[in-house]
């Protein structure tokens, strides 16, 4: 029933999305506000020790209520998975931003569209371009779209094939959170998660997030120019170095790159930090140090039609992914 859980989770979502500062996310940001002072003492045992209580926990949760309804009724575990996905899946949680900056492009104002740009990322972006305002809300929308659509599909398909419900779909988005929550507070206001349990996060978050990034790239290829897309991502991964941290948005942005044939990458810009930039469980798109600075891919310079592209993009990889959903679902149920 994986399919329906997520076709109505969307549906209910694009007609009423879930606000900003609500209940649900302000609970889990003090739960891992308490995670991180309760249990992380410094070293790296504690580092992993806090961010197992943060992010696994609530997925064991998630999971624990799936199985006791499926126990009672297969209804009330279907209405659990669709609520969950509700609250950790879905574009309005952030795509606000990409249509108010495209209006304001496609009427010529570039100072409102630097403005929104500035208040999404919280960075100083007055004295950018045209192009360099599309290319920015090109990478930022798309791994948006990553953390929000497709790396929770990902995981909730997943473990949900495997009996466990909708615990992928809070695993995923909580991993994604802690890790940026987590550098957030200590960079903004000095205190909170050690070294430790930022580094425990981050390596965590990697991992996690290995396959989802990879999954929508194949999905990108699939749907864009795959010839393009597959050669970009080759060519990414042969210049980039291992070591890096965000190599999954890497992978990310350089298929979205030959899929719609538009230039990404290079310096990227840098966040400028205020009291509540990041404290929000929903992703804005990246860490707060934004998408790792790389050379640029190739292809056209960025214009405001490739906004339309990655859209259409975007939602060819929506479709693509409900059909093997739903392709899945069938065969479970004819076997």
């Amino acid at each position: 029933m994986s399919f329906f859980a997520v076709l109505f989770a969307l549906i209910i979502e694009q007609a009423r999305p879930l606000a900003r500062g609500n209940p649900i996310h302000a609970t889990l940001r003090r739960w891992a506000r308490w995670a991180s002072r309760s249990l992380d003492a410094g070293k790296p045992q504690h580092g992993w020790v806090a961010w197992t209580v943060a992010v696994v926990v609530p997925a064991l949760i998630t999971l624990a209520v799936h199985w006791l309804l499926w126990s009672v009724n297969g209804v009330l575990a279907f209405l659990w998975s669709v609520a969950v996905l509700y609250i950790t899946l879905g574009f309005r949680q952030f795509s606000h931003y990409f249509t108010d900056i495209r209006d304001a492009l496609d009427d010529g104002d570039e100072a409102t569209a630097r403005e929104l740009l500035a208040q999404w990322r919280q960075v100083d972006a007055s004295e950018l371009p045209r192009s360099e305002i599309v290319r920015h809300v090109i990478e930022y929308s798309v791994l948006a779209a990553h953390r929000h659509v497709f790396g929770v599909l990902a995981w909730f398909s997943v473990l949900a094939a495997l009996g466990l419900g909708p615990a992928g779909a809070v695993l995923y988005r909580m991993a994604e959170f802690v890790s940026r929550y987590w550098t957030y507070k200590r960079k903004t206001l000095g205190e909170g998660a050690s070294p430790a349990l930022q580094q425990a996060a981050a390596k965590a978050w990697t991992v996690i997030d290995y396959m989802p990034a990879r999954l929508t790239s194949l999905g990108f290829a699939v749907v864009g120019s795959f010839e393009d897309a597959i050669d970009g991502w080759r060519n990414y991964m042969q210049r980039s170095p291992v070591e890096l941290e965000n190599r999954n948005d890497g992978v990310i942005l350089a298929a979205t790159s030959g899929a719609v044939n538009v230039r990404l990458g290079g310096e990227a810009l840098k966040a400028a930090f205020a009291p509540d930039a990041s404290q929000g469980f929903q992703a804005n798109g990246d860490d707060p140090d934004g998408p790792a600075a790389t050379e640029s891919t190739p292809g056209r310079e960025p214009e405001v039609a490739h906004l339309r592209s990655i859209v259409g993009l975007v939602w060819r990889s929506v479709v693509l992914w409900m059909v093997l959903l739903a392709l899945l679902t069938l065969a479970r149920l004819l076997g």
